[in-house]
């Protein structure tokens, strides 16, 4: 008989979702906490948390094998003590790809048709017709070809744009993907794209991957977008880009500094769109989460290989 483990799972559920979660915990005790702050008073008998632990919880970890972040990108956890760990890291890695692609869309749709000018136009009662552009015929340049990257490839493709996208392993198609392009490679993407879209997880590798060098490249005429995470680009160097017309604009749901101050530049920069980092908060994300943390529930207690192991070195 498989002996029972135990797993703390954090957060706030409804009945359903909670029925959901036990539904597979046939050798498993769950214990719900309400925070990960109550992580630390209970984590000494846990073998698995769905949750952050905090490198004081950690230390009094005794037989704790198994970590599940419900971020799809799991930064947060990734600190010096969980990397020199051995405990397993998964993550809710997908769970947000569609609301996401469609947020990019959102904000390039918004941007190609300067869609604040009706906004205003609206707010003041204001008839005011414009010719605008259209996204056909227009590049896409993809940072990133993950979840959120993949699915925005194909609804770029069915808006009859041209989709190119950077990836380690060129040699693997992409669906959708006109053109893939290596890491090195991103000057020549940055270059034919009327729109960079960052849908990239933030590892050790992209912080900051983008900066002067990359802005400059960029036509004037495109637009940035950032559906991902904050500290890919230089924000002191996308401020520069903004205010100085190097680019046209830009489509912000991930920053730098989060929550964005209210004396940030980024609120008043041109052509400049803000969104609080909500591009994936939906119940379908949210659904999708759960169920991904259920299936690896069922895996640990069977010991079989998990989903959305995290590579801790590579950062997701």
């Amino acid at each position: 008989m498989t002996e029972r483990v135990n797993v703390l799972v954090c957060g706030s559920f409804s009945e359903e979702e909670r029925a959901r979660i036990t539904a597979v915990a046939s050798d498993a005790t769950l214990e719900f906490l309400d925070t990960d702050k109550d992580v630390e008073g209970r984590v000494a008998t846990a073998d698995g948390v769905a949750g952050h632990v905090s490198p004081e919880a950690l230390a009094k970890a005794e037989r704790l094998r198994w970590v599940h972040s419900w971020a799809a990108g799991p930064d947060r956890d990734l600190y010096p003590e969980m990397l020199a760990s051995p405990v397993t890291l998964t993550s809710s890695k997908g769970n947000g790809g569609i609301p996401l692609a469609e947020q990019a869309m959102l904000l390039m749709m918004m941007l190609n048709r300067n869609a604040m000018r009706w906004i205003d136009a609206q707010r003041d009662n204001r008839w005011e017709r414009f010719t605008h552009p259209e996204l056909a015929d227009l590049t896409c340049g993809i940072i990133g070809l993950g979840y959120s990257g993949a699915d925005l490839a194909k609804k770029a493709k069915a808006f009859h744009m041209n989709v190119l996208g950077t990836r380690r392993q060129v040699d693997q198609p992409v669906p959708c993907v006109d053109q893939l392009y290596r890491r090195e490679e991103l000057p020549a993407l940055l270059e034919a794209s009327d729109f960079v879209v960052v849908t990239a997880p933030r590892t050790p590798e992209t912080i900051g991957m983008l900066g002067e060098a990359e802005f400059r490249a960029m036509k004037p005429t495109a637009y940035y977008v950032n559906i991902s995470r904050g500290g890919i680009a230089d924000d002191a160097a996308l401020l520069r880009a903004l205010q100085e017309g190097w680019i046209a604009g830009a489509g912000i749901d991930a920053h730098g500094v989060e929550p964005l101050p209210s004396d940030s530049p980024f609120w008043t920069a041109p052509n400049t769109i803000i969104t609080p980092h909500n591009g994936a908060t939906t119940p379908g994300t949210r659904r999708r989460g759960i169920e991904i943390f259920a299936e690896n529930l069922r895996r640990f207690q069977a010991g079989e290989p998990m989903l959305n192991i995290v590579d801790k070195q590579a950062g997701y």
